[in-house]
């Protein structure tokens, strides 16, 4: 959502990042192989157990015993492994800066022409006399704080935006959005059988966990069965993982990934969290022997995981306070071992993450200078950005981001059995006023959404969809159509449901922001001349989350950002996915939508896979499970002395090399 995005980034990414999704979870492994951890025989993990039953499949699975077997029976395929900060400098050398670095940082961003200068002069690497500082400390801001600092348990936009930081990973994506690629930070080399239905990696032997462990294939195989242990509440990645029938390590440095199907999606699902085998192994153990995931989280043990992590990344987490901030380190053994360096010097000794809900406050640290980037709102962006006090210090920037924002309809509540009712839903759609919103609320700065695909994308419906207009005589037919009238003249519909008269009156919860909250307010306003009555709900964002995740909530309002691919929105949108399965909130139930999914992933052609969840937008539009209302662009305000940002459909961070290729410089 955006509060958490589609898949991690890489991520995570979300990540999200966020930063994705298939079909229901089926288990997926009913026999492992137990050997020492450095012998030759193939090991699903080195000391998981298959006799906890956590795991389940339609048909036993037995993959070769030995790496020798396997590479006996298979044809490879090499496929690609990128050094992120590479391809970024190879592109950056084909587009010239528009501008030099003093012309970009004395001008004002009044036009899509003075935002293209900037980021092509600011948004460089190193060269020349703009050199980093390498003792230099980065303050961020994070709208809320993270459920987890695990990165299995991933899944909002604040984990999104914290968890690469730390997080050992092999798979990423670049700032096009295009196909995946193992990242040369982590991976010697990436083989997929012709077939599609093996993957093998071959692992870096300079990676090491901060606590000095080194990161081994049975980390991965490890990481991939307690995200398939149906005792661990997974929010998210269970999703893609439950498509690979098995992960299993071959010896210390090669993992291969056993598919159930040739899908066209199955180089993603080699992307989901890695953690520790050492650390977790004992934790989630406990499962096994009569405690719950509810009681494990309170444990001084899994609390130690969650302040204090172990970190396979570029940066350790150094303190955490809840719901204030979040500090991270540079390790120096990740980029140097034993006295040379065998990867790029992150560019910052320390980065600290504040968190601030409050908007006015954020931009107000960021004018100050104890915020060096901050997601500007479009209020802020149109009238308290302009002026000296906030040039002084920042630029700011934008870009197209395909996130977008709706009203969410509890399509399955006891509490509100309206929004079971597709003419209702509709009517909603109807009664909102869209000029309202976007040329007043938000300024003329986002562009109104239809449906899940960004007009961008290569999966948009060839037909743009139609856009809907406020029109409250439609929307007062389709409510009297469907039996919501005012039966006893007090100003608010109601009807019979079940022998009882049930009054149209919902809550909408919102996350407690003051542009949101507005937003509320203009459907509480159109909804009261229909004569329905709509409770505006603002509260801190934990909460929210919370009650999404438990469909503790009659309507809400909220976002969703893409993922790299549209199959990852099934997470979002498919039946088989609402929670505890997967995210979606809204219970919405297609057969057709669960179908096409289906489809989507089995399909290789290009063009035909952008048919099919051209399709899926087409029908979600015509069901308005939610009312949809605006892409939101991505709007930033840097601290003058940053350099190197560039933007994706996910922003300026969910992507790779993402924030790693940011930089302060050394004046």
């Amino acid at each position: 959502m955006t509060e958490r995005r589609g898949s991690f980034v890489g991520f995570v990414l979300f990540l999200a990042l966020a930063i994705c999704a298939l079909l229901a979870t089926d288990g997926g492994h009913s026999q492992f192989f137990t050997s020492n951890a450095h012998a030759a025989t193939a090991t699903s993990s080195s000391g998981s157990s298959a006799e906890s039953g956590n795991f389940q499949s339609e048909q036993p699975f037995h993959p070769p015993a030995t790496l020798a077997e396997l590479d006996k029976s298979v044809e490879w395929v090499d496929k690609p492994v990128y050094d992120s900060m590479k391809l970024l400098a190879d592109d950056l050398a084909k587009h010239p800066p528009l501008v030099s670095v003093p012309q970009a940082l004395a001008l004002k961003n009044n036009s899509p022409d003075d935002n293209a200068k900037i980021i092509s002069a600011l948004g460089r690497l190193p060269s020349g006399s703009e050199q980093p500082d390498e003792h230099a400390h980065v303050t961020r801001y994070l709208i809320g704080d993270i459920n987890s600092s695990n990165p299995i348990m991933e899944d909002t936009i604040m984990e999104a935006t914290v968890l690469p930081l730390s997080m050992y990973g092999v798979l990423t994506y670049c700032w096009t959005m295009e196909p995946y690629y193992c990242d040369a930070d982590t991976v010697v080399r990436w083989q997929s059988s012709k077939d599609h239905l093996i993957d093998k990696v071959t692992l870096r032997r300079d990676c090491t966990w901060s606590d000095g462990k080194p990161i081994t294939a049975h980390d991965i195989a490890f990481s991939f069965h307690a995200i398939m242990n149906e005792k661990i509440p997974i929010p998210a990645m269970r999703t893609d993982t439950a498509k690979l029938r098995d992960v299993v390590a071959y010896d210390d440095y090669t993992v291969v990934y056993f598919h159930k199907q040739a899908l066209a999606t199955g180089d993603g699902y080699l992307n989901f969290g890695i953690i520790p085998e050492h650390v977790f192994k004992p934790l989630y153990d406990k499962l096994d022997h009569g405690m719950t995931f509810e009681e494990l989280l309170q444990t001084p043990e899994y609390q130690q995981t969650e302040l204090h992590p172990v970190s396979g990344n570029a940066y350790v987490m150094t303190s955490r306070i809840r719901n204030q901030e979040i500090v991270f380190k540079r390790r120096d053994d990740w980029y140097l071992q034993n006295g040379k360096q065998v990867r790029q010097k992150p560019f910052f000794d320390e980065i600290r993450f504040v968190i601030k809900e409050d908007p006015n406050t954020a931009l107000l640290d960021l004018k100050r200078g104890s915020l060096d980037d901050y997601e500007i709102q479009q209020a802020q962006w149109a009238n308290q950005t302009n002026d000296a006090e906030f040039y002084n210090k920042n630029t700011k920037v934008y870009g197209s981001e395909w996130t977008y924002f709706f009203f969410g309809w509890n399509n399955d509540s006891d509490s509100a059995p309206f929004f079971r009712d597709r003419n209702v839903r509709e009517a909603m759609s109807y009664a909102f006023d869209y000029r309202e919103l976007l040329d007043k609320t938000l300024y003329g700065l986002c562009q109104q959404c239809t449906g899940t695909a960004h007009p961008e994308a290569w999966y948009a419906p060839k037909t743009p969809l139609k856009p809907y207009e406020q029109d409250l005589d439609k929307a007062e037919k389709l409510l009297d159509d469907a039996g919501w009238v005012d039966s006893d003249g007090d100003g608010i519909r109601d009807k019979l449901v079940n022998g009882q008269r049930v009054k149209f009156e919902f809550s909408m919860i919102v996350k407690n922001d003051p542009e949101r909250i507005r937003i509320c307010e203009i459907m509480q306003f159109n909804l009261k001349q229909l004569g329905i009555t709509c409770n505006i709900k603002p509260m801190e964002g934990t909460r929210f989350f919370e009650k999404l995740l438990k469909r503790e909530y009659e309507a809400e309002f909220s976002g969703w950002g893409t993922g790299t691919d549209p199959a990852e929105d099934e997470n979002v949108w498919a039946s088989t996915e609402v929670p505890p399965e997967g995210r979606n909130y809204l219970a919405y139930k297609n057969p057709e939508v669960d179908k096409l999914f289906q489809l989507g992933i089995e399909e290789f052609d290009p063009a035909k896979r952008a048919e099919i969840y051209a399709k899926i937008d087409e029908l979600i539009y015509h069901d308005q499970p939610c009312t949809f209302l605006y892409w939101r662009s991505a709007f930033y305000g840097f601290n003058k002395q940053l350099r190197g940002y560039k933007f994706s459909p996910r922003g300026p961070y969910d992507y790779s090399p993402g924030f790693n290729s940011i930089w302060m410089t050394a004046q």
